[in-house]
């Protein structure tokens, strides 16, 4: 008999060292030191590794453990996935009729447009306590490999879906909360061992690094090489890892497909051991995308002539498991060969069980309320909610003509719903998602406002028959109002997919156009999608007064969508990505890596910091059904660093006609950086509806500095102000994180001069002076 966690029977899990366990295994427990609670984790994983045979443990190196038998150590699946849900993506977890589905939150994308961090935070929580629950019933892992939070540096990326947008802060603090929220236990946030802090379930932050073009007019990521300045690596590509791991102690990194600068990223010491390991200091294990290795291999053709090449560049580099085979295979006979000693071995399983041991899958469970976690402990009616208000948060308001909405019920009895979303149900949840508990399709939520009278307008998002564009146009001829639900899904913008043009496809517009000339009420149209469309005719379009982007959100999104679309949610969200112009893609392939502006070939600046040309609708954006004031209340426009001889002035580059300070700046390596700089202001509805206002802070750089960015998010936050009252908002924001730059050899510097804070689009805007003296 075994009581040992499988994703193929489905069994409860009982722990490793249980006694009772090891009587039915023929053995005591009391024989293994590795089971021995008393003892630190480093000397029990060391005490288990030691007693592995050579074969052993590079049977343990692939995302399934085979465990050691004669050791009691059962087998492990190390890939499970949980990106806004518990996912089956992944041999790790499976659905059946005990656990049949579990709640699917908006998507990435989605979530980060409320720009609540508490939000994303809970969302962690409520995650992982379906994930625990689900490894109770042995149907889940306890190790996920989410989230994503890759940087969106071109619009036709079809993996925008899976991201937190395109600005670096916003991303990094988007794996913070949601990292928080999947690991942290209960009691043990502030534990100061940070090797031995419990878990609650194991995050991963992927893809590492400068990921971010999947399949673009023939271009693969298994074989596209991103040639990118380290300019560019430390001021975007890293910052979100960076943060994920100094400040959400996030217990594992995963590498990505491509390589960088001629290397792949799963075989790059500096990346790997210099950087994650080094400088961040990670608390876990590193990781390769599935099948990295064999695309090293066979696609990049980089890694040595043979198998065992590979496998020892990429262990020494750092990579301490392998989603795939190519460790578990090759690896003993790497070391037989000379090319890599068993002690890297060693070294990376003492990563890898560390790891398990602090999520209790060797003791139990690492606080007693997870014990307990079951079936009713999934698809609850509060995360069920949960999932609501989170897609209610993430809709974005970007026209409203008129005021016409929010729509009256009392007004408006009769609704013609119309377009190849009308009916969305898988594509709300988009990918990595799972099965969700239940879906509510927009019809189903404008039924609970209105009659309602669906016609398709479209088959399906790619929309190449016209014939059903007729009975839609019919129908919002004799409607009180017409809701046209277009945009996208995953045929069309996906992982492996990314898009040529960012206009709607198929007869859409055609649709869109045709329903709002001759529509009887108000035309609304609600987009989802990931990535931004040019739909720069709805916009113009004086016949469709109200757009709404509702992003993919999730299970419940039918009813958020009715609830925003009648007034029973006041929408608050903010664009987390910039809508280009369909022209823009036309003016730079996708593979230039470079987010300035490279004016010998014409190419504009990538993401709203670099780029100042026309757009569909700008980074940050969201309209309200109410209005906002903003009014300073308080600010420090100075901040004073005194400097000690070791403390070096730094040359920064100023355009020809600028008047550089006496000391430009200095190494923000060489500061303490304690010094900070506090503002307030306060936020005053002026409307007649209670509302979320979200207030988005950017730095901009000292005047004259050349190349530098246009703007940057340095702090933001979503406060509730109830009608005709105000909130104050206060924020103490690092000197260094705030206000540095990174100039072009990579230096990241705090220049002096005046740097200037803006509040969003409310005009107000002050000077904060740093000076640098000796």
């Amino acid at each position: 008999m075994s009581h040992v966690y499988s994703t193929k029977t489905g069994s409860n899990f009982t722990y490793v060292c249980d006694r009772s366990r090891y009587k039915d295994l023929g053995m005591e427990v009391s024989d293994f030191a590795f089971c021995d609670s008393s003892l630190p984790y480093s000397v029990r994983v060391k005490d288990l590794v030691d007693q592995m045979t050579l074969s052993e443990k590079v049977n343990q190196l692939g995302n399934l453990a085979y465990g050691v038998p004669r050791l009691g150590l059962p087998k492990y699946e190390w890939w499970s996935e949980a990106l806004h849900g518990v996912s089956n993506v992944g041999p790790g977890t499976f659905f059946d009729d005990v656990v049949p589905g579990s709640t699917s939150f908006p998507t990435v994308i989605s979530t980060t447009a409320s720009f609540n961090e508490s939000l994303w935070k809970k969302i962690g929580q409520a995650v992982s306590t379906e994930a625990r629950a689900m490894f109770n019933l042995g149907r889940a892992g306890l190790t996920y490999w989410s989230p994503n939070i890759n940087v969106v540096r071109d619009p036709r990326w079809g993996r925008a879906i899976e991201t937190p947008g395109e600005d670096p802060f916003v991303v990094g603090r988007y794996a913070v909360n949601y990292v928080r929220g999947l690991q942290d236990v209960e009691g043990h946030e502030n534990y100061t061992d940070l090797n031995s802090r419990p878990l609650k379930v194991s995050s991963c932050c992927k893809h590492y690094a400068a990921y971010d073009v999947d399949y673009w007019l023939g271009i693969d990521r298994t074989s596209f090489d991103a040639r990118v300045h380290e300019q560019d690596m430390v001021e975007t590509f890293l910052r979100p890892f960076e943060m994920c791991v100094k400040d959400g102690d996030v217990s594992s990194v995963m590498c990505s497909y491509n390589r960088v600068n001629g290397i792949p990223t799963c075989a790059d010491p500096k990346l790997l051991n210099q950087t994650i390991r080094g400088e961040w200091d990670l608390h876990g294990y590193i990781v390769s995308d599935c099948d990295s290795i064999d695309v090293m291999v066979n696609k990049h053709k980089f890694l040595g002539d043979t198998n065992e090449d590979a496998v020892a560049q990429t262990l020494k580099a750092g990579l301490d498991l392998d989603c795939g085979i190519f460790y578990p295979n090759f690896t003993a006979n790497a070391v037989k060969q000379g090319k890599v000693r068993e002690g890297d071995i060693d070294k990376s399983l003492k990563y890898l069980y560390t790891v398990l041991m602090r999520l209790g899958f060797f003791d139990g469970s690492p606080n007693s309320k997870y014990k307990s976690l079951g079936k009713d402990d999934v698809c609850t009616k509060e995360n069920i909610e949960l999932a609501t208000e989170a897609a209610r948060e993430g809709v974005v308001l970007l026209k409203n003509d008129n005021d016409t909405l929010p729509l009256h019920s009392a007004k408006i009895k009769n609704l013609a719903v119309v377009g190849p979303h009308a009916n969305a149900t898988s594509a709300m949840i988009g990918n990595y998602a799972g099965i969700p508990c239940q879906f509510t399709s927009p019809i189903d939520g404008l039924k609970t406002y209105g009659k309602v009278n669906y016609k398709m307008g479209c088959g399906d998002v790619i929309c190449r028959n016209e014939t059903f564009v007729f009975p839609a146009v019919q129908a919002a001829k004799y409607a009180d109002a017409t809701i046209i639900l277009a945009g996208l899904d995953l045929s069309v913008e996906a992982e492996s997919l990314d898009r040529e043009n960012l206009t709607l496809p198929g007869y859409q517009t055609q649709l869109i156009n045709q329903v709002a000339q001759v529509a009887k009420g108000p035309v609304i149209l609600v987009i989802l999608s990931a990535g931004g469309v040019d739909i720069s005719f709805a916009k113009d379009n004086t016949n469709i007064k109200s757009i709404l982007w509702a992003g993919y959100p999730g299970e419940e999104g039918g009813q958020a969508i009715a609830d925003v679309v009648f007034g029973n949610y006041n929408p608050g969200g903010r664009l987390p990505l910039t809508w280009f112009e369909n022209d823009y893609v036309n003016m730079l392939p996708m593979t230039s890596m470079p987010l300035r502006p490279i004016d010998s070939l014409g190419y504009p600046g990538r993401t709203y910091k670099f780029y100042n040309g026309s757009t569909v609708y700008p980074f940050g954006y969201g309209l309200s059904y109410t209005q906002f004031n903003y009014k300073l209340t308080s600010t420090q426009r100075s901040i004073r660093i005194n400097l000690n001889k070791f403390q070096h002035c730094r040359s920064i580059d100023y355009t020809d006609s600028a008047r550089k300070p006496p000391c430009p700046g200095v190494l923000i390596n060489d500061l303490t950086c304690d010094d900070q700089f506090s503002f307030e202001v306060e936020v005053q509805n002026l409307g007649e509806r209670d509302g979320s206002e979200v207030v988005i802070v950017y730095s901009t750089p000292p005047e004259g500095i050349a190349a530098s960015y246009n703007k940057q998010v340095i702090g933001f936050q979503r406060i509730f102000v109830a009608k005709g009252g105000s909130e104050k908002v206060k924020f103490d924001l690092n000197v260094c994180k705030s206000l540095g730059i990174v100039d072009y050899a990579a230096n990241s510097l705090l220049p002096s001069g005046g740097h200037t804070i803006t509040i969003g689009d409310s005009g107000i805007s002050f000077p904060v002076h740093v000076y640098l003296e000796h």
